[in-house]
């Protein structure tokens, strides 16, 4: 007896619960740029877990730095045994005073290190691709 029923011709999606994985399919790159792509954005994916890139300074950022240090600073003075809340409190303000622009400075120091080092580098790549296609004169 013939068939009547058409066979499928490809597989099922989703699981016996009803819901449809939307991730696509993990088959062969059909092209030579797709395969390049998924390999880079797979090494982008590993370095996430090394150095981070650092975020540009700005003020509030260096706020609440300077805010956890003066905190920390008042502990410590409290620790020490300066009771008064006055002096505990110029000890803040004095604090905050001091830190805030402090953090701003750092921060301010190392991204412009951080574009130093990339600047570096990204000359060296220039130099070590252009370096190499010329040819020596003589």
């Amino acid at each position: 007896m013939a068939q009547t029923k058409k066979k499928r011709r490809r597989k099922h999606r989703g699981t016996q619960g009803g819901r449809i994985d939307t991730r696509p399919a993990r088959g062969r790159a059909r092209s030579r740029a797709e395969a390049q792509n998924r390999a880079r954005s797979r090494t982008k994916k590993k370095s996430k877990g090394g150095a981070r890139e650092p975020q540009p300074p700005s003020w509030s950022s260096a706020a609440k730095k300077g805010a956890l240090a003066a905190i920390l600073f008042v502990g410590v003075l409290s620790l020490m045994g300066q009771d008064p809340l006055v002096s505990l409190l110029a000890a803040v303000a004095l604090g905050l005073a001091f830190y805030i622009p402090m953090a701003y400075l750092l921060d301010r120091y190392m991204y412009q290190r951080f574009l130093r080092k990339q600047e570096q580098k990204r000359l060296a790549r220039e130099a070590q691709r252009h370096g190499g296609a010329q040819q020596p004169e003589g």
